[in-house]
């Protein structure tokens, strides 16, 4: 890609070094290695709110039936560059939706489009945003099993309290990540990104957002407290519980 090529046909954010030229040089690879249809840059950096190490996310469309993740560092500034074919790029949109974490469809939706040389990025663009507007997908069978998953870690950790300490924290994060989770789902929100994972339940429910936060700084021998109240508000439940589904029918099932 020569000078002339990048004034004419790429638009720039106007990033704060040095963020403004690593972009640079991670387009002049793209443009080098590939042949993109399109570019769109997002995450915190683009936003304009990056933490200390806050990198760079390129979302590269092009025309080629294969997909590429590449991780490299430019000026300093650690990349992570997505290739995709459309075709690939739907397919995420429909995944990550019915998984409660629309990541695609949130970069493209609020990136800044660098190259679009094609017109299926716009499309694809509309496409990303209409994802994020469409309800979340928790169906009951789906409620009932993270229910019961989240339920199922705490009673584990319980199990295990005093004979393995270490195993219990252990298993007391993931049981608390997953009653969040499942909570966040179940009052028809997406999943947010563990980076504003408690800010975000704080804003849902101040009680639970503190509850979170206590327990995250909190020592372990007083985490169990904390643990019950965020069960309580997020679950209903301490541990094993009842329930059942339908009966499901079974297609050729063999016959004894």
């Amino acid at each position: 890609m020569n000078d002339g090529q990048c004034q004419s046909d790429c638009r720039w954010p106007g990033l704060p070094a040095p963020y403004d030229a690593a972009l640079r040089e991670a387009v002049q690879y793209i443009e080098e290695r590939y042949r993109p249809w399109g570019i769109v840059a997002s995450g915190t950096v683009v936003r304009g709110a990056p933490d200390r190490t806050s990198d760079l996310d390129l979302c590269v469309i092009h025309g080629q039936p294969w997909r590429q993740r590449v991780q490299k560092f430019f000026s300093g500034v650690p990349a992570e560059i997505f290739v995709n074919p459309p075709a690939s790029v739907r397919q995420y949109f429909q995944q990550e939706h019915a998984g409660g974490k629309p990541i695609t469809a949130h970069m493209l939706a609020t990136g800044w489009v660098v190259v679009a040389r094609h017109e299926v990025v716009h499309t694809l663009r509309r496409e990303a945003a209409e994802w994020l507007e469409k309800p979340v997908e928790y169906p009951p069978f789906r409620a009932i099993m993270g229910r019961c998953l989240a339920a199922a870690l705490y009673e584990d950790a319980r199990d295990v309290a005093e004979k393995d300490p270490a195993t219990a924290g252990m298993l007391m994060h993931e049981a608390v990540m997953a009653m969040v989770r499942h909570w966040f789902l179940q009052r028809g929100h997406f999943i947010p990104r563990n980076k504003e994972l408690i800010r975000r339940a704080a804003e849902l429910d101040a009680r639970v957002g503190a509850a979170l936060a206590a327990f995250f700084t909190a020592p372990l021998e007083s985490r169990w407290e904390l643990l019950r109240e965020i069960a309580d508000c997020t679950i209903g439940a301490d541990g094993f519980f009842e329930w059942e589904t339908q009966p499901q029918e079974v297609r050729d099932a063999p016959e004894r």
